[in-house]
């Protein structure tokens, strides 16, 4: 099966069984001559927009993934599905619905679209990335014709799938992990489709949660259309020209940055956590089933498993990129990665996008973020492989590749500007989804995302628990979580020295202590970074590994893996320390 790269107005190329090549080349036609305040007020009427889209997305959600969390993000499209506006929101987002849209256009083109439609999906092999993630554009009609699209993408609390939170630490296949939507038209005229409401409410443990949240997506796209009809209204013809002027704008000062630099080839490889559980210790079991053991760990086998076969188990995944610079182009090629795991790890392209795109905009911060920032560069992801899985790869824990692909690509591109290079940072943040039910029987929902620290660089010491790189997420407020499910949480604290030392410090990761106070619930927990802590950079120390653990009510005490699901049970103590950042330069 072949896997292409799909990108809007791009060149997307398969060669053979072996890898797909993505780019996005320059505009074909020049865009009209436009005044430079008239296009810098342009811009910011366009940017407004979507940071209003994203402030209604968050303040209409139900679930508090979203609302709380802000795992969630806004944009605005051209009709062709060129992005031309983002809304300052989460890059693991932003940068995936680019290929999300190309994909919904690829099933419902413009002639298609009537005015009060909206296309949905969540499909990872139509341009999304993990089943969660609920892509809605709407289109932007004047005078009966599409001059733009809208769009929102929101972390859903449970689409289905074999564990509470559809994020299934033990899947192999991409079926256990939930509901897979391709391109759908959600809505008509500006009413559901009825049928496609009852699928979607009969597949998700909360389907209330599920239907209000793609309410919340509908309100921030009927927004964001209304307002980008009154601008495209009010600027006539100079509408579209100066929506490509702002693309060329960016990809000139992408370039220029680019050629800033010497030429070179610069490589980097660096490895996720081996899936399994802590060395010497019994597998901790959910609804019957053992989670595996860490590679190597021969004493401690569940009946009938071993590392070779345990479900879900990986050994340690490897992320290898080149970065080939020439002139005012760059070549990407993640040739050499690991190939796709029998564990829910792999990134399909849409989410490696996300990576590729936010590491564009370092190159030239200040550019418009728009999709010039793609076109002074070209890219390789290897079919099967961990950044490029053939269907049907489990996905759900895509986020610590695509984050260690942000690192990656960032410690390569230090060895070409070193200046402005810092060390690498914690991973991805924890993520911990919990479902169960209180002493009276009432169910609960949550999902936690727990941050730990940033690499330090040349200008000073790294943040402390902070989401870094392309997450900009937010963990649960201690009221919320504790008005939400029966659990208290004793300790939140700054883990003190766990960022690398060095002339700059890595920043510190966080602590945090959950006891539960009745009933029990099932946990999904993924982390990363146990393993090894964050590299320092220039002479700085690692920082301290993630850690995890549970001590049961009786005082047993069990180590977690980094991707690992348990039963947690009333009087248990759940604690999780996050990574600290790597420290930069000798202390």
């Amino acid at each position: 099966m072949n896997t292409k790269v799909s990108m809007p107005s791009a060149h997307a190329i398969t060669a053979g069984d072996a890898a797909s090549i993505g780019s996005v080349p320059s505009l074909d036609r020049a865009a009209a001559v436009i005044d430079p305040a008239s296009l810098e007020i342009l811009r910011m009427q366009l940017e407004g927009i979507a940071d209003r889209m994203q402030d209604a997305l968050v303040r209409s959600a139900i679930s508090s993934i979203a609302r709380e969390g802000m795992d969630c993000a806004a944009a605005i499209f051209l009709p062709d599905g060129r992005v031309i506006a983002q809304a300052r929101s989460l890059p693991l987002l932003l940068g995936s619905m680019i290929p999300a849209v190309a994909g919904i256009l690829n099933a419902f083109p413009l002639q298609c679209m009537r005015d009060g439609d909206a296309l949905l999906m969540n499909d990872p092999w139509s341009g999304g990335t993990h089943l969660p993630d609920m892509v809605m554009i709407k289109p932007v009609m004047l005078d009966g014709a599409v001059v733009a699209l809208t769009a929102a993408i929101l972390h859903h609390q449970d689409i289905g799938g074999s564990t509470p939170g559809s994020l299934p630490p033990d899947a192999t296949d991409v079926f256990v992990e939930g509901l897979r939507l391709p391109p759908v038209r959600w809505r008509q005229g500006g009413q559901i489709d009825p049928g496609l409401r009852a699928v979607l409410a009969a597949n998700s443990r909360t389907p209330d949660n599920l239907l209000g949240d793609l309410d919340a997506q509908w309100a921030a796209i009927s927004l964001g259309e209304r307002e980008v009809q009154e601008l495209a209204r009010a600027q006539g013809g100079v509408f579209a020209p100066g929506c490509d002027a702002l693309i060329q704008q960016a990809e000139r000062m992408t370039r220029a940055a680019l050629a800033a630099l010497p030429d070179g080839v610069f490589t980097r490889a660096d490895r996720l956590d081996a899936r399994g559980t802590p060395p010497g210790k019994l597998p901790i079991h959910a609804a019957g089933n053992s989670l595996g053991n860490a590679p190597g760990d021969a004493s401690s086998h569940a009946p009938g498993h071993t590392p070779g076969n345990t479900p879900g188990h990986t050994p340690g995944v490897t992320l290898h990129v080149t970065l080939t610079k020439t002139g005012d182009r760059l070549h990407i090629d993640f040739t050499g990665s690991s190939p796709q795991a029998a564990a829910p790890i792999n990134a399909p392209p849409a989410a490696i996008l996300a990576a590729l795109f936010f590491f564009m905009r370092t190159l030239a911060p200040d550019a418009p973020s728009n999709q010039g920032c793609l076109m002074a560069a070209d890219w390789v992801l290897p079919q099967g492989s961990i950044v490029n899985p053939r269907f049907p790869a489990a996905v759900n824990a895509r986020t610590a590749t695509v984050k260690l692909a942000c690192n990656t690509l960032l410690a390569a591109w230090a060895k070409a500007d070193p200046a402005r290079a810092s060390a690498p940072n914690s991973g991805v943040a924890v993520v911990m989804a919990v479902g169960g039910k209180d002493a009276a029987g009432r169910p609960y929902f949550f999902t936690e995302i727990i941050a730990g620290g940033a690499g330090a660089g040349p200008a000073g010491a790294g943040a402390s628990g902070i989401s870094t790189d392309v997450g900009n997420g937010k963990n649960l407020p201690v009221e919320m979580l504790e008005s939400q499910a029966p659990l208290r949480l004793e300790t939140y604290r700054r883990r003190r020295g766990s960022g690398g030392a060095g002339r700059h410090a890595g920043g510190d990761g966080v602590v945090r202590t959950y006891l539960l106070l009745e009933g029990e619930a099932t946990v999904s927990y993924r982390g990363e970074r146990h393993d090894a802590g964050a590299p320092g950079a220039q002479g700085g120390a690692a920082g301290a590994p993630s850690r995890a653990q549970v001590v049961r009510r009786d005082g047993s005490i069990e180590p977690l893996a980094s991707k690992t699901r348990f039963i947690w049970r009333a009087g248990d103590r759940l604690t999780i320390e996050t990574a600290g950042g790597g420290g930069w330069g000798a202390p």
